[in-house]
């Protein structure tokens, strides 16, 4: 009789093979494309949109990077993608037949999003979600990421599939979670860090934006989006409260230009020591 060769779905399927039957468990992570190398994958994740995970993708990118450290982006945000208008890249990514190639911005980051496959970056890229979450595996798969030491993972919001398919799929050393002084932020944080915990990924600490205003002519901070409740958060599921950024019209700018690599403000250069020093350990 003649072997039938498993097609991993167990709801079509009248095998009794071991994942059936209560064998060990088989992991589900994708190998990466064989010209790869990356040694550390950071995730960048938030419960709601609109707190500036993509920015804080990007700061983070760029802090490693003035390091010495070589960094890599995954725009793992399919339907929202911002990291190559941030970093002023275009495509068309090229490709070859061992695979993707990535875009790499002013000072040597690679980028890989959907915005560099589209003709137009303005086309919305109007698919379902295993679909989406398809493409971010292949973004893992498929591109040639060369020499990374440190990959962010710019994820959409929410608990959803991307999330699930980058934590199942990716070896991801461990996540940045994102938030805002928001009251329902609490909330949110909690849905975000319970789903790592599940998912056994560890949480790095947390990055709070939209922090303050601080007053170019008398220094006064202004908490235009109320008292922060970072520390009380952090203290509740016992993690570090990596930075709190500022709003800035500077770094705003720098985005809406394309030269965040421009900007010079540090605010997360104490948070990046974090990150090595966490993937060090």
């Amino acid at each position: 009789m003649s072997e039938t060769q498993c097609s991993h779905n167990c709801e079509s399927c009248s095998a009794n093979c071991a994942s059936r039957t209560g064998g060990a468990p088989q992991s589900m992570l994708e190998a990466p494309n064989k010209l790869s190398s990356i040694k550390k994958v950071i995730g960048v994740v938030s419960g709601k949109g609109g707190v500036g995970k993509s920015l804080v993708t990007s700061l983070m990118a760029v802090a490693l990077q003035r390091k010495g450290y070589v960094c890599a982006i995954m725009d793992a945000d399919i339907t929202g993608p911002s990291i190559p208008k941030v970093f002023g890249v275009t495509g068309p990514a090229a490709g070859n037949e061992m695979g993707i190639l990535p875009v790499s911005s002013k000072t040597g980051i690679d980028i890989m999003s959907v915005n560099l496959l589209l003709e137009n970056d303005t086309d919305p890229v109007v698919v379902r979600g295993p679909i989406i979450a398809g493409t971010v595996k292949q973004f893992w798969t498929d591109v040639i990421w060369s020499d990374v030491d440190f990959m962010f993972v710019d994820m959409p919001p929410g608990t959803g599939d991307v999330p699930l398919t980058v934590f199942q799929s990716l070896p991801v050393d461990g996540i940045i979670v994102v938030t805002s002084p928001q009251d329902l932020v609490s909330m949110i944080v909690s849905k975000a860090v319970k789903m790592a915990e599940m998912m056994n990924i560890p949480v790095i600490g947390l990055v709070e934006n939209y922090s303050y205003f601080k007053c170019p002519d008398c220094g006064t901070e202004y908490k235009i989006f109320g008292e922060s409740h970072i520390e009380e958060i952090a203290k509740e599921h016992n993690l570090p409260v990596l930075a709190k950024l500022p709003i800035d019209p500077a770094l705003a700018q720098a985005c809406d230009q394309g030269k965040i690599e421009d900007y010079q403000g540090n605010n997360l250069d104490a948070a990046a020591d974090q990150v090595v020093k966490f993937c060090s350990r």
